[in-house]
């Protein structure tokens, strides 16, 4: 049987696979250093809170960047970060599976885009960032195989400009005989 959405298919995968790590991690590992330069457990937990939040406003509702303003500004973690990771991994799964959604056009800072290909971005991003979270709170890093495929299919086109943005190292050179997931990692910047 063929997957019916393969999108939305990666997108419960993605996220419900960051959810764990989020509920895995320990009061006393906010503050641990991630693979993400500067940024603690606490910042990339709220980086990918933070992505989700913006969900509603660009797919469902038609909003611009601007016009969104600085409504999602703040610790957008709060008192308890994992329920605030839920909140919002509720609310753009159900954005993202309305009829129609996936067709929609988005408006981001860089311009106009498909909401198939935004929403295919932060699958991309949240896989990425569940290796980092594990690596951060000493959890299983292995990915799933159809999640590391979507991602390194997603990246590839794109692996070149990646470190032109600023937000991602240079990218390594895999190792000969490299499996997908290291493929991956390296092509953002990692280093497994």
């Amino acid at each position: 049987m063929t997957d019916p959405n393969p999108i939305l298919t990666r997108q419960a995968e993605a996220m419900e696979l960051f959810g764990r790590r989020v509920h895995a991690i320990r009061d006393d590992q906010w503050d641990a250093p991630t693979p993400c330069t500067s940024w603690s457990v606490r910042d990339l937990v709220g980086h990918l809170v933070s992505e989700q939040a913006w969900v509603p406003a660009l797919v469902r509702d038609g909003a611009t960047v601007d016009s969104v303003g600085d409504s999602l500004d703040g610790d957008p973690l709060g008192p308890d970060p994992a329920a605030a990771w839920d909140t919002v991994a509720d609310a753009s799964r159900t954005v993202f599976a309305e009829p129609g959604a996936l067709d929609r056009t988005v408006h981001l800072s860089f311009g106009d885009m498909q909401a198939g290909d935004y929403c295919a971005q932060l699958v991309t991003d949240l896989t990425v960032h569940t290796w980092d979270l594990s690596r951060a709170i000493g959890a299983d890093e292995r990915l799933p195989a159809d999640l590391l495929s979507f991602a390194v299919r997603e990246v590839t086109p794109h692996a070149a400009e990646l470190e032109k943005s600023g937000l991602f190292a240079a990218p390594e050179e895999p190792p000969p005989g490299a499996d997908v997931q290291t493929k991956l990692l390296c092509l953002v910047g990692r280093r497994p």
